[in-house]
């Protein structure tokens, strides 16, 4: 069995030095490739919802993986229709989601890695969105650092851009660079596979699987056409002459201060400096300087223009056209605005973007300035609030202390870790009081008691840690039985309201390339059943979460269940008899492999100490 890391390689360099791939499908029939692509989705919620079929990630086996591999290999491999579901979107409306069968959602990402490793390397570095190491933050400081001097905005949006790709053009783009049919064809029947809705199967004609692992990386490939285009044409033509000429007002004004300074009046000097402020170095409007960027995230792309809104509106007409032409792709008309940098700002990933303009400070003048719109803090604020003040969240008063510090703590680390690059920061001050009275109000309902109270019980100090000192915040602190492990500590609060230039948050990237195997996969490859130590067609059982072992109502629990606890596993490797009486509710007793008993870690799970924390 060839490393799947390796092969990865491989496929990587030819994507570098731009060579065709022609032996892509022969590396489906590889099942580490299987293995790696089982260790990145099983910590995924996802992997225990049904699709089309029953088939979850419960009962995953090396027999599973080989009977894909036969499948593929002897081409008789059939896409199930996935199971679509709608869920809401922020503006109220409903977008599609499939669900695709366990089975389906292994080989796609078997197929996305090799397709990620082959065409990431010919990706344009303007694309930020569903690729390794980039992220919202990298668009963002993209434009932060290097758009200076903007002065139109032209935001854009696809109408339906996941939904209307057109199966030809991205068929015909794949078959440019990978020279082999067997694998475009299984990837083309993929496309073709079609849905469930309501259990009524319904064929599709457009569009790529929604929901499914493989959708962003054919995404990013259809899209790049659009990323070539608007790199190889329209910023050549839009970028013209090497910088702005000089304004020869303020520099009039400059030479008089420095003679006035070296004939020793420096009160002069100074009022001359002084009435060269009011003077825009450079002349704002030279015809003969222009200059067009450009980034894209996922669907949303975002160019900044120095020049005529004229020439402005031309660009977005030209786009327009090649999208339609070239692509079979509309731009929705209400997204797609122009918009005057210095006294409006653009909305992209959530940000107001705008041009800094200060007779105060001319410093500021032409830089870029990244804010929390008002109205995002408004919608964060509505959970929390009713009438203008905060309120308690009774579907939490259930909950634990820690349960409820927890929710409470990552809601508002994830809007100030998001929001770090943001000038206004501080006002994310508002989302801070409103939570934090929200939570305490949440706690006093729960020990039906006071917000004094609440406030003085849970009062703690954070840590100092990377040159800041502590702060202030709320805490909840479970002390363990065993001395040796740290207590368990929720928070809420503590985290300075600072601009941090460099704060970049990495997305969810599609591929995480590591030569090492996830610890469930060492347990899966060592083909022994940790109940009873047979060897009998060993599978995986899967859980949701530990907290539904850990409810009360079942007593006493049986002996599988405690040592799933005991261990701190969503899993546990089983043989097909044993995971059969597992389901059946006949798996009771105490367990046949002692190693279980006594503590003692066997072969299949000594390969890595300290392993756990949830899997």
């Amino acid at each position: 069995m060839r490393n799947a890391e390796v092969v990865l390689d491989v496929i990587r360099d030819r994507g570098t030095r731009g060579l065709h791939l022609e032996d892509a499908y022969r590396q489906l029939f590889n099942p580490d490739l299987y293995l790696r692509a089982y260790g990145r989705l099983y910590r995924n919620e996802g992997a225990m919802t049904k699709g089309g079929d029953q088939e979850t990630v419960d009962g995953m086996s090396l027999a599973k993986i080989n009977g894909i591999i036969e499948s593929v290999r002897h081409e008789r491999y059939r896409w199930k229709p996935v199971r679509r579901v709608l869920i809401p979107k922020t503006n109220g409306k409903m977008r599609p989601l499939g669900i695709p069968s366990w089975s389906d959602k292994l080989l796609q990402e078997a197929m996305r890695s090799i397709l990620e490793a082959y065409y990431e390397p010919q990706f344009s570095t303007n694309s930020h969105g569903f690729r390794p190491d980039r992220g919202c933050h990298t668009a963002l400081e993209s434009i932060y650092y290097k758009w200076k001097g903007t002065v139109w905005f032209i935001e854009g949006d696809i109408k339906g851009c996941f939904d209307n790709i057109d199966h030809s053009i991205l068929m015909r783009v794949i078959r440019e660079k990978i020279h082999d049919g067997r694998f475009t064809g299984l990837l083309e029947q993929l496309l073709k596979a079609g849905y469930l809705e309501d259990w009524i199967y319904k064929p599709t004609y457009s569009g790529t699987p929604q929901g499914g692992v493989i959708s962003p990386i054919l995404a990013n490939i259809y899209l790049d056409r659009l990323d070539k285009y608007v790199e190889g044409e329209l910023l050549p033509e839009y970028t013209k002459g090497e910088r702005r000429k000089a304004n020869r007002e303020y520099n009039i004004r400059m030479k008089r201060a420095n003679w006035a300074e070296k004939q020793g009046r420096v009160d002069e000097a100074k009022e001359w400096r002084k009435a060269a402020k009011q003077f825009p170095s450079i002349v704002v409007a030279d015809p003969d300087f222009r200059r067009l960027s450009y980034v894209r995230y996922a669907d949303d792309f975002l160019l900044g223009f120095v020049g005529p809104k004229e020439e402005a509106e031309k660009i977005k007409l030209e786009i327009q056209q090649f999208a339609r032409d070239h692509l079979n792709l509309e731009l929705s008309e209400d997204k797609t605005l122009i918009t005057h940098a210095r006294t409006e700002a653009a909305r992209f990933l959530g940000y107001d973007i705008a041009t800094m303009s200060s007779e105060s400070r001319p410093k500021v003048n032409g830089h870029i300035e990244l804010r929390v719109p008002a109205d995002v803090i408004h919608k964060a604020c509505a959970p929390y609030t009713r009438d203008g003040k905060p309120v308690h969240r009774t579907e939490r008063t259930m909950d634990s202390d820690y349960s409820i510090m927890m929710q409470f703590g990552a809601e508002y680390r994830g809007f100030v870790q998001y929001y770090a690059l943001a000038r206004n920061i501080a006002w994310l001050g508002k989302l801070h009081w409103v939570m934090r009275g929200s939570l305490l109000k949440t706690l006093a309902a729960k020990h039906r008691s006071t917000v004094a109270k609440m406030f003085q019980r849970f009062a703690g100090q954070t840590l100092p840690r990377d040159g800041e000192p502590s702060m202030k915040c709320l805490e909840v602190v479970i002390r363990r039985d065993d001395e040796k492990k740290y207590p368990l500590v929720a928070t809420f609060g503590g985290i300075p309201l600072r601009v941090r230039r460099h704060a970049i948050l990495i997305d969810k990237s599609p591929t995480v390339h590591t030569s090492k195997r996830s610890e469930l996969v060492e347990r899966l490859l060592a083909n022994e059943c940790s109940w009873c130590g047979g060897s009998e067609e060993v599978q995986v059982h899967h859980i949701r979460k530990l907290s539904d072992l850990k409810k009360p109502g079942r007593k006493p629990k049986p002996e599988w269940m405690k040592i799933m606890i005991s261990r701190n596993r969503k899993t546990m490797v089983l043989c097909a008899p044993c995971h059969r009486a597992l389901h059946a509710g006949t798996l009771d007793g105490r367990p046949r492999k002692t190693t279980w008993v006594t503590g003692e870690p066997d072969a299949a799970t000594s390969r890595k100490s300290g392993s756990g924390g949830g899997e």
